[in-house]
């Protein structure tokens, strides 16, 4: 009896093998890995934790920036890569991959200036760009003091930080000074890696923080969750509506409220410079990148139950963090996508 089970277990191993059927028979799996962008480390990390204890999955997340999880993803060496800058659809086309936004928040510059606390200093995106090109060096600066005039500002030179690894917060930082400034988009641009006109490089979101928190008479870019955890105080931005902003989940929410999601191919979407007299200039969102044709059906499905878990039961988590949870009809738009585009290697849906 046990030989003729063990036979016959053997041809349809055999079988499923032949037809490329997958020989894993649903196995559970109880770890996925991913990696990438920094920006929502704080908020995955959050995520992760809590489903490991309702579900006994564990996500293992590597926090080393949008370029690192993009090439990742590429090299099929995780099971999701991780972005704040959007690939367009031509790049997700070319490498065969899936794009879905997963949270929304908002980069905020950060100073260290003694007396200066969190909103005390106005910036306009003028001098935010004219600061990272280098054109403005001292803090006492006529045109910092114009729009501050009731603050003590101090002779101290500005140290600009900003990152050293390619980054999708950088990706976003610097698609809003190409909007707002000229000079900023022909002489440096947009992308997850420039060549700084100034500075020094901090590696991650965290890297950033550590330098601001450390060097006195500095200003930098971070994630929001990284200025609060890190007690950095944040500058307040001259909006698109010409109104001076403080960060929050409300004016992230404010810049995302027209975003088109529907009709946007790839869900390619740019947060920065929105309308509206409540929206923060420099908001975007962190998408999820995998692959169309999966190897490991098992394991791809494992990925989606955990982002549609993060979906329904994680707005709580993500707000108490400032970040923007994604509203319904678009968790809806995803997973549509997640059932229309990503197939087993036999062209069979894995989600649903």
């Amino acid at each position: 009896m046990f030989k003729t089970a063990l036979k016959l277990m053997t041809i349809i191993i055999g079988i499923s093998l032949l037809l490329g059927f997958p020989s894993s028979f649903g196995a559970e799996v109880r770890s996925i890995s991913g990696a990438g962008a920094t920006f929502p480390y704080p908020v995955y990390s959050k995520w992760a934790a809590a489903y490991y204890k309702e579900t006994g999955v564990k996500i293992n997340y590597q926090s080393i920036g949008s370029g690192g999880g993009i090439r990742q993803i590429k090299a099929k060496t995780v099971d999701f890569g991780a972005s704040d800058a959007p690939l367009k659809p031509k790049e997700l086309d070319r490498w065969g991959l899936v794009q879905f936004p997963m949270i929304m928040g908002g980069v905020v510059p950060v100073v260290n200036l003694k007396g200066v606390g969190p909103g005390d200093l106005k910036i306009t995106n003028a001098l935010l760009a004219d600061i990272y090109l280098g054109k403005i060096r001292k803090w006492n600066d006529s045109r910092i003091k114009a729009e501050n005039p009731g603050l003590s500002l101090p002779s101290e030179s500005i140290k600009v930080v900003h990152r050293s690894d390619g980054s999708g917060t950088t990706w976003i930082f610097t698609n809003y000074l190409s909007k707002v400034s000229m000079e900023w988009k022909n002489k440096v641009g947009n992308e997850k890696a420039v060549a700084w006109p100034v500075g020094i490089g901090g590696k991650g979101n965290e890297g950033v923080a550590s330098y601001v928190k450390r060097i006195n008479g500095s200003i930098g870019y971070v994630e929001y969750a990284y200025a609060l955890q890190n007690h950095l105080p944040y500058v307040r931005m001259k909006n698109r509506a010409g109104i001076y902003v403080e960060p929050s989940s409300k004016t992230f929410q404010a810049a995302a409220a027209n975003a088109e999601w529907a009709h946007a191919k790839g869900f390619y979407v740019v947060l920065t410079n929105q309308p509206g007299k409540d929206s923060w200039p420099i908001a975007g969102a962190s998408f999820i990148l995998t692959h169309k044709r999966q190897e490991n059906p098992d394991t791809a499905r494992a990925v989606l139950k955990f982002f549609d878990w993060a979906y329904r039961n994680g707005a709580k988590m993500a707000l108490d963090l400032d970040y923007v949870p994604m509203p319904a009809n678009v968790v809806d738009l995803v997973e549509k996508t997640w059932d229309r585009e990503i197939r087993d290697l036999q062209g069979r849906p894995i989600w649903k």
